[in-house]
């Protein structure tokens, strides 16, 4: 009898609190029947959908931290009160269900296009209008009301709040469970039974939220515990987007990206604020020879990091790329001749929010009718840098190395392998530093895999003619030719510019990508390695490169436990031949992030 009581007092003060809300026509606020919560979009367009089927005024609405409630409306409050007693004696709506005006929700989602919200702020309030002077009421003397005390809010009893704990499914129960666990309350197995264990989390949660410890959750205490655990997803907007071109329906945080445009086999989402992410919808029909070369393809793209796990079976794979910057995950899978999947790409460093997003974008996910034309979104701006739309991974930067022994080990200028993330011989294969001259700018690499290169440098023992012809093999253009290049000069002088014995000035217009190549004489012989176009902080005149001779660059190896081959010389050889013995020795060296 007392909770009737207080429950009358309660409605009673909300209508006269509420009576400088928006308004109706009639000069009564407009106020709704909330009937409904849900903690995600699936949960409230399932509710939506059967809500409307049964009652009238069915209107969904985005609540905020992640929630989303359906309501009934809007009323007068007379009306709203009236139908709320009905439908409630009836049992067609929850025993919970209670009169929300319209500062409880942010924005409407449900009907599509329509925004009851707004159509209510228009209309001028009654209370705000002026009294007409023939009223005789306007000219009584106005008697000050007291406005009553607020009174306290009555919360669920124990028994009341069992009997709505009873009315969860098996994933609302778990979606508990994983909220408590993320508050650091619980430890256990997330099985949906409410048992010892998830009840003395409860009880601490109640506890550390100013709540008594019952161990039982009320229906609002349920609802401060998801919106806690759901706080890091606003502002994402995460929204069910279905896109028939692509047969592909899932969650996508629509406030942090949006469609742009169709590459295929993707649908490319870009970021449209300050949060660096990206979504992509993979579509495409293809076997499994297909499902692999893209498994191949992706990871080529700047937007899959080296670094990380791939997992690859018969019909699907998982790629996961991380670097100091960026964590990418992408799966794909082969079902009736169609592959279809997703990459989300997000910032490094906020891996709560990236694991939230991408396990409802996981669950969200399905097929649904239509595949994407190969034709669709061609563009005829092509670039041998991109791949449907996607920017191919790119080294920091290349430089030219050439073997020295039968195992593959290399050696290079050091300017290639400062502040790197990892080091790749031919894009290819992995390797390590294994010894460094840095006065004389040559360092040694160590494939992690012993390589059997065709061709290695045998080293000039002798000191090579001035005037006499060389050449130099080098990666001119970073690799973009896929083979060396031979650039023709000759010996100017058997030392450096200050007099340093262990260098031989050329007269020869190589490119910074050239640096680290081996120079040859006519017969194929190496007389050493050219060094980068700068020389002591000045940029050297066209025409002039300087080498490290055969002797400093043996002494270095051998200090390295490598050894090397050496000759005499030898008679002159071919172009051809020449060309041939470089491209078997000469390698491209790249350092990326």
């Amino acid at each position: 009898m007392v909770r009737t009581f207080l429950a009358a007092v309660c409605v009673l003060i909300l209508a006269v609190q509420t009576g400088h809300a928006q308004q109706s026509s009639s000069g009564q606020a407009n106020v709704w029947v909330q009937i409904e919560a849900q903690p995600n979009l699936n949960a409230i367009n399932e509710g939506l959908q059967r809500r409307a089927s049964e009652l009238r005024d069915v209107n969904g609405f985005y609540l905020g931290s992640g929630w989303y409630g359906i309501a009934l409306g809007p009323y007068a409050p007379d009306d709203a009160q009236r139908i709320l007693s009905t439908l409630r004696s009836q049992g067609r709506i929850p025993r919970d269900s209670y009169i929300a005006d319209a500062d409880d929700f942010e924005r409407q989602i449900w009907p599509i296009g329509e925004d009851q919200l707004a159509a209510a702020q228009a209309v001028v309030p009654a209370d705000t209008a002026e009294p007409d002077p023939q009223d005789d009421a306007a000219t009584t003397e106005s008697v000050a009301v007291e406005p009553l005390p607020e009174p306290e809010e009555v919360d669920e009893t124990p028994r009341e709040a069992r009997a709505g704990e009873s009315r969860l499914n098996r994933e609302e129960r778990a979606a508990l469970q994983v909220a408590l666990k993320w508050g650091g309350h619980y430890a256990g197995r997330i099985d949906a039974a409410f048992g010892g264990g998830t009840r003395r989390s409860m009880a601490a949660w109640q506890t550390e939220n100013g709540h008594e410890p019952t161990g039982v959750l009320t229906t609002k205490q349920r609802a401060q515990l998801l919106g806690q655990y759901n706080a890091v997803l606003d502002g994402m907007g995460l929204a069910m987007v279905s896109d028939p071109q692509m047969g592909i329906e899932m969650i996508v945080p629509t406030g942090v990206v949006q469609f742009t445009k169709y590459e295929p086999p993707f649908a490319h989402f870009e970021a449209t604020g300050d949060i660096p992410a990206s979504v992509l919808m993979i579509s495409q029909e293809g076997n499994q020879d297909t499902l692999f070369g893209l498994y191949d393809i992706m990871q080529t793209l700047r937007i899959v990091p080296l670094d990380g796990p791939r997992e690859r079976d018969n019909n699907s794979f998982t790629l996961i790329g991380e670097s100091a910057t960026m964590i990418s995950h992408t799966e794909a899978t082969l079902k009736n001749g169609q592959i279809k999947g997703f990459s989300l790409i997000w910032p490094a460093g906020d891996e709560e929010r990236r694991t939230r997003i991408l396990g409802e974008m996981q669950q969200s996910f399905a097929r649904i009718d239509g595949v994407l034309d190969p034709a669709e979104g061609y563009n005829d701006a092509q670039s041998i840098d991109l791949i449907s739309g996607l920017e191919i991974r790119k080294p920091v930067l290349s430089r030219t190395g050439f073997y020295v022994d039968t195992r593959g080990t290399v050696i290079t200028t050091t300017e290639v392998v400062q502040s790197c993330g990892h080091i790749t011989i031919e894009d290819e294969y992995e390797a390590e530093i294994a010894a460094q001259n840095t006065a004389l700018g040559i360092v040694v690499l160590r494939p992690k895999d012993a390589l059997a290169p065709m061709n290695v440098a045998n080293f000039l023992e002798v000191a090579p003619r001035l005037k006499s012809d060389v050449a130099v093999a080098g990666f001119s253009y970073g690799g973009v030719l896929g083979a060396p290049s031979l650039t023709y000069g000759e010996v100017a002088e058997l030392r450096g510019l200050n007099g340093e014995e262990d260098l031989s000035r050329l007269e020869l217009a190589a490119l910074d990508g050239d640096a680290g190549g081996p120079v040859f004489d006519t017969g194929g012989a190496v007389l050493g390695m050219l060094l980068p176009r700068k020389s002591g902080g000045r940029q050297l005149p066209d025409g002039v490169s300087f080498a490290a001779d055969a002797g400093a660059v043996g002494q270095v190896l051998k200090d390295a436990g490598v050894r090397v081959s050496v000759t005499n010389g030898a008679g002159a050889i071919a172009p051809a031949e020449l060309t041939d013995r470089a491209n078997g020795m000469t390698v491209l060296v790249s350092c990326w992030e």
